[in-house]
């Protein structure tokens, strides 16, 4: 993809409809540690809509993160620190 003159880009059709963006749609780029991430902003979207994107995240996100043998309470606690409302003698 080549960048414009005026800084524009094509967003190819495929990525287009997966994010159902269409005339009018507004998106928006997201620097990240690799580069940047093209985000679609739809507040059109229906409730389901919505729920099927957030689980697709989730099913890419699974198994992404190396706990190192912690179990889920123990990373809690790493990750928080020591429960100051519980009396611990």
């Amino acid at each position: 993809m080549r960048v414009t003159t005026k800084g524009q880009v094509t967003i190819p059709k495929p990525i287009r409809d997966h994010l159902g963006i269409g005339p009018g749609s507004e998106v928006e780029f997201v620097a990240t540690n690799g580069g940047v991430q093209l985000v679609a902003v739809n507040e059109n979207l229906t409730e389901d809509e919505k729920l099927r994107r957030f689980n697709d995240v989730l099913d890419r996100m699974e198994g992404t993160l190396d706990l190192g043998g912690m179990t889920t309470d123990q990373y809690m606690e790493w990750l928080r620190g020591p429960r100051e409302d519980l009396d611990v003698d």
